[in-house]
């Protein structure tokens, strides 16, 4: 049996080697006060191993080899809803089965309280066996943890001071539905004349005479938008100042919509309609909807006017997610191109043997070790980020975790861990992205004519990662955020840039280590690019 873990050493490398598992413990064992947790971090770690080993076998076995057939048969869209091929159904049923909705859910909710790690690294082999079949998953247990986590932030979440248990939250039998496999979510920001530019949406929430808030308006590219639950940012609040564009950002507020609910025949109301599917280039049997709220009823999340603030808090994990979903499908176009190379003779050899072939693998391998590299990093910081944060939200460090040095420290690391998150996700989402189309494309150039047929699985990976540098923040608005923060840092303090500058390049010239020469070598191009 085949399984996408065992066979990825560099994978293996970070669970063995790399991940700091302790400080992941921690904070996601609430520093060992918890209650019904694991007796110590090895037995921990184990778990977290064999959830990763069940995952990196299923997706081989059972998604994988289906990719084309899922990709063949695509969505039908009939009487407002969205039918999945049968293909895509037994998979989800599987899923549900396998109970991997709730993996990250607190065990006091009937989730397996794993690290959002784990998540991230469990995105990459779903990629990896088919990109549609991940972006849908990652609506079903990601939506949970969204309401969870906008539950905690506004308060309404109430936990046990003494264990630091969940005793209720809001949308709990929301998070029941979807950790059962009942339902799943989505997230609806873009409109037809707003995309990244947020201060122009249009879709407005008023407050009724009975205190129930109705949302009108449409909302387009939502994934999985057929769900139940939709994460909505709308307007309650009127532009104050045309002129000024980031005006309309402060009259956003966020809502959980629920788009439909059963008559007393059992019969499916829609609040929420589904006008359409768009016909896309690639990821044929993932949902992505058009919705219109009209009069839909919605809860209001927070204090009028923090949607923006809201939405910058999925979107961080979005990307890193994004950044994981781009490597597995890097991963697969490797490996296409390998193992295809390999066995095709040319001129007295397999292509593999030849230079410049060689030279193009050797670059999509190490192309993904760097990124995967970047990419844990993004992911352990905003794991230990996102736990301090909704810790912190329900006053565990003042009740629960008031007497624990290790909480405290570890509270005290959160503004330096948020910059350094800042720092890397945007970083992490451009590179991830582009290398994902780059490496894609370079999948089909090695097949050669083959890779142009639907024979092999090069042409859809190309198709499918082709919108990787589009959705969930262009790569373009990552280079801008990217640049807007590392040259403030300079404008900051120029003196400290340029004396780093020219260590930089003496060290590069001078350091007796090879190794460390050719580290400054790099760094000093990165500053010399920033000066520039």
């Amino acid at each position: 049996m085949a399984n996408f873990l065992k066979d990825n050493s560099d994978l293996q490398f970070y669970l063995d080697k790399w991940i700091d598992w302790r400080a992941i413990y921690q904070v996601t064992e609430l520093f060992g006060k918890g209650q019904d947790g694991f007796e110590s971090m090895d037995e921990a770690v184990e778990f977290y191993r064999d959830i990763l080993e069940l995952v990196g076998g299923f997706v081989a076995d059972e998604i994988a080899p289906y990719s084309a057939e899922i990709d063949e048969a695509g969505l039908v869209f009939k009487d407002g809803e969205v039918e999945f091929p049968p293909r895509m159904n037994d998979i989800f049923d599987q899923i549900k089965d396998l109970e991997l909705y709730g993996m990250n859910l607190p065990r006091e909710l009937g989730g397996q309280n794993c690290p959002l790690l784990l998540y991230m690294i469990q995105t990459e082999l779903f990629t990896r066996a088919d990109t549609s079949v991940t972006t849908h998953f990652s609506f079903h247990g990601g939506i949970a943890m969204i309401l969870l986590a906008l539950s905690m932030q506004e308060g309404s979440t109430e936990v046990d001071p003494d264990t630091g248990t969940i005793v209720s939250t809001r949308f709990q039998d929301a998070i029941e539905e979807i950790r059962t496999g009942a339902a799943w979510g989505s997230m609806d920001i873009t409109e037809p004349d707003a995309g990244s530019d947020m201060a122009k949406l249009r879709c407005s929430a008023v407050l009724d005479d009975e205190g129930v808030w109705r949302l009108t308006g449409q909302k387009i590219f939502i994934t999985s938008g057929h769900g139940k639950y939709h994460c909505v940012i709308a307007r309650t609040e009127a532009v104050k100042d045309p002129n000024d564009p980031m005006s309309g950002l402060a009259g956003l507020s966020f809502f959980v919509v629920p788009a439909y609910h059963e008559n007393e025949d059992g019969e499916r109301v829609r609040t929420v309609t589904v006008d359409r599917i768009e016909e896309k280039m690639g990821h044929h049997a993932s949902a992505t909807c058009a919705v219109t709220f009209e009069n839909s009823p919605g809860f209001l999340v927070g204090d009028r006017g923090e949607g923006f603030k809201y939405m910058l808090v999925l979107m961080n994990n979005a990307r890193v997610g994004v950044g994981f979903e781009s490597i597995g499908l890097c991963e697969a176009a490797y490996r296409v191109a390998r193992d295809y190379a390999a066995e095709r003779p040319s001129m007295g050899k397999t292509i593999d043997r030849h230079e410049m072939i060689a030279d193009y693998l050797e670059e999509m391998q190490t192309d993904i070790q760097g990124i995967r590299a970047l990419a844990m990093e993004a992911a352990v910081n905003e794991e230990i980020c996102a736990r301090i944060v909704q810790l912190d939200s329900v006053g565990a460090f003042d009740t629960t975790l008031a007497d624990c040095p290790e909480a405290q420290e570890a509270k005290a690391t959160l503004k330096s861990r948020q910059w350094r998150s800042r720092r890397i996700t945007p970083l992490l989402k451009y590179i991830s992205a582009e290398k994902a189309l780059e490496m894609s494309r370079m999948a089909v150039q090695i097949l050669g004519g083959v890779g142009y047929t639907k024979e092999y699985p090069a042409e859809q990976l190309m198709r499918d990662a082709a919108v990787m540098p589009i959705y969930e923040g262009t790569s373009q608005i990552q280079a801008l955020m990217a640049m807007k923060d590392t040259l403030a840092g300079i404008i900051k303090n120029p003196q400290s840039f340029l004396r780093k500058r020219a260590q930089t390049s003496w060290r590069a010239m001078s350091a007796r280590d090879d190794l460390e020469r050719r580290v400054a070598k790099v760094q000093s191009i990165s500053l010399a690019k920033q000066q520039h």
